[in-house]
């Protein structure tokens, strides 16, 4: 079974001395079981809070125990976490349909292309009633409003484009797969272009400033620096040209996607979920999680500081998050984690959603301080592992949760997250309540329909291919020709005011000719990531 399968029907019982075969009942009764009520005080926040169901103990859902998180305590992010096919992807659903409700903004990533149903009402049936019923949810049907996105424009969606200059060498370097060597070179190109003038729009681009530093006229530009060798240049361009290969030329370009779009409001004053479609480009997780991550550090780089609000401006949903950390040099992760550290200022949260938290690495799960962790499996020595790990993560309670964990159902989970005061809630096994949108992909008719409607299709639909870095070496590349065939013209055949002499001339040929340390063009500052700063 996979996400997209899922219904909110009843599930396993979560502890062993239950019958796993009978359907647990929904408790109507005030008076709860001693530990039930600890459990349940522990979730009884003063302030706005998002209902995510109710407590489960000893087989029993606790429709008067239930389990909450503060708006509040969104901004210090979270982890969503389970074995495939455990209820991650609804998790997402019922989250995010509760944040749009209360007025804050959602980006999230449809890695499968189940979760565009969010903009439609739900489908009633007998098992969301049962489950309405067990966690005490009054259930309507109910559609979010949304915007649709595709990377490039492959697969359906509003085109989600950046410039190579805005994704800046370290992101690049982690999508191009490049060790620490090739990463420095690189970071030693965007230096060079920034400081020339020569913009990196697309990939074209850079490959043209690469090929421009190693050729006889240009190698000696970087001199000063360190150089770029051959070699190395030979590496990024293969890497570059393999990227193309896979479609890549797509994504990088204009008109740049302005970041601040995701933290619109629908005209009804509910957040908009914006939802980047990434069927079409499964096969290529690197690219899209390290596009997610330029999305974040755009974030990170244009908001002002806002310190702790009531609730969050925008909540970021990092599916299949551990795509990002796989391969990532040391460099990178030690942005990943300054950018999580830090963004919780600007009133963004962060959820990562993966597998297991052992996917994420320890400096950046230290930060998650929100935590839902669906059904675990121990098939194997090391999903056995995995499992303790995962248990050791989590703070004590009267749960034995390696049992608990693995005898989960579908749309259950165990749950901890921070309280108003910031501590961490007691862990609780929890039935979740069902979403009120569709629970699966709206057809795809209805998608085209609503992507094309919306007022931010004109501004983006159509790449465009200004006069940058490729166009401007082209350029200088024909006048030396040009210099070069005059020079061997007799004398008196020489044209007045030549091409060589009109690109000669020209600002960039002699800024090409100069050594760096003599810049006529600023410097881009740049991030944490190497990302361009606005």
């Amino acid at each position: 079974m996979t996400d997209s399968d899922e219904t909110p029907g009843a599930a396993r019982d979560v502890t062993p001395s239950a019958d796993p075969g009978a359907p647990p009942p929904a408790t109507s009764s005030v008076s709860l079981p001693p530990p039930v009520a600890e459990i349940a005080t522990g979730y009884a926040f003063t302030g706005p809070a998002m209902e995510l169901g109710s407590v489960l103990w000893n087989g029993q859902c606790h429709a008067d125990a239930p389990v909450r998180i503060p708006l509040a305590m969104l901004n210090r992010h979270g982890l969503v976490a389970g074995a495939t096919g455990t209820g991650k992807t609804k998790t997402l659903q019922l989250i995010a349909e509760q944040l749009s409700a209360n007025g804050v903004p959602v980006f999230l990533a449809d890695v499968k292309g189940d979760v565009s149903g969010i903009s439609a009402p739900g489908q009633d049936s007998p098992k969301v009633r049962e489950r309405a019923g067990q966690v005490g949810q009054t259930w309507e049907a109910a559609g979010f409003p949304c915007e649709f996105y595709a990377l490039g424009g492959i697969g359906t969606g509003i085109p989600l484009r950046a410039t190579v200059t805005s994704f800046g060498p370290v992101l690049l370097s982690k999508v191009l797969q490049l060790n620490q060597t090739q990463e420095q070179s690189l970071g030693l190109i965007f230096h060079y272009a920034d400081s020339k003038g020569l913009e990196l729009y697309d990939l074209k681009d850079l490959k043209a400033v690469t090929g421009f530093l190693v050729s006889d006229v240009g190698k000696s530009e970087l001199k000063g620096i360190g150089g770029l060798s051959s070699v190395t240049a030979g590496v990024i361009l293969r890497s570059i040209t393999a990227f193309e290969q896979q479609g890549a030329s797509d994504f990088f370009g204009e008109p740049e996607f302005d970041v601040t779009e995701l933290l619109r409001l629908a005209p009804d004053g509910r957040g908009l979920v914006s939802v980047l479609e990434l069927p079409a480009v499964q096969d290529k997780p690197q690219l899209f999680s390290t596009f997610l991550m330029w999305l974040l550090a755009e974030l990170f780089n244009g908001l002002p500081e806002v310190g702790d609000v009531d609730r969050p401006k925008l909540v970021f949903f990092f599916d299949e998050a551990h795509l990002l950390f796989s391969g990532a040099s040391k460099a990178f992760l030690e942005s990943i984690t300054q950018t999580v550290r830090l963004i919780r200022s600007k009133g963004v949260g962060v959820f990562f959603v993966t597998q297991t938290p052992k996917d994420v690495p320890a400096d950046v799960l230290g930060q998650l301080g929100n935590r839902v962790q669906h059904a675990l499996r121990a098939f194997t020595p090391d999903d056995a592992k995995a499992l303790k790990a995962t248990v050791r993560t989590f703070p004590k309670s009267p749960y034995d949760l390696e049992s608990t964990l693995t005898g989960l159902g579908t749309g259950e989970a165990v749950i901890t997250v921070l309280s108003e005061s910031g501590a961490p809630t007691p862990v609780a096994a929890t039935r979740l309540r069902a979403p009120q949108s569709l629970m699966g992909p709206v057809p795809g008719e209805d998608l085209d329909r609503l992507v094309k409607s919306s007022l931010l299709y004109g501004r983006y639909a159509e790449a465009v291919d200004r006069e940058s870095a490729f166009e401007k070496l082209s350029a200088a590349e024909r006048g030396r020709e040009e210099v070069a065939v005059q020079a061997a013209l007799p004398e008196g055949k020489k044209e007045d005011k030549s091409l060589a002499e009109q690109v000669v001339g020209s600002g960039i040929f002699r800024s090409l000719a100069r050594s760096v340390g003599t810049q006529l063009g600023r410097e881009i500052t740049r991030s944490l990531f190497g990302t361009r700063r606005r």
